[in-house]
């Protein structure tokens, strides 16, 4: 379960999961908000990061591969002129270092975006386009 509190007298929200993790979110200042948190879209482009993040590193490490580091960017156009305004187009990038083989980082990718990945999934049939890119210790893989 996701608890949201205003924070904020305006547009603010603090969103707890049961643990106490959590994360701000608010809208920005030209829309009446204080631009303190993520936007609401914003966190869904954040979990597709992240939900194919961890399918990534799990797939390497089962396959012996050493990730030093590893650095996600997502970016995305929406859909114009409408409301409610969905993501058209999302572009992820990967960058990974270390004793990684590049076949492998691909391969981890594409069964994250493809088979594993259910943010992925949901966006998609919402419409999206999701696109990739993978760099592999500065080489570009993908």
């Amino acid at each position: 379960m996701i608890h949201l509190e205003l924070k904020h007298p305006d547009f603010g929200f603090t969103a707890s999961d049961q643990q106490g993790n959590s994360m701000e979110m608010d809208i920005p200042v030209s829309q009446g908000g204080h631009d303190k948190g993520l936007r609401p879209m914003q966190t869904l482009l954040a979990a597709l990061g992240g939900c194919s993040g961890v399918d990534v590193v799990n797939i390497l490490l089962k396959q012996h591969q050493g990730i030093d580091t590893f650095h996600i960017s997502v970016d995305g156009e929406r859909e114009g002129n409408v409301e409610p305004s969905l993501w058209k187009s999302i572009q992820i990038h990967y960058e990974l270092l270390g004793s990684i083989e590049p076949s492998k980082a691909l391969r981890a990718v594409e069964l994250s975006m493809q088979k594993y990945c259910s943010v992925a999934e949901t966006l998609r049939r919402a419409g999206a386009e999701i696109v990739w890119t993978i760099r592999v210790n500065g080489k570009l893989v993908h």
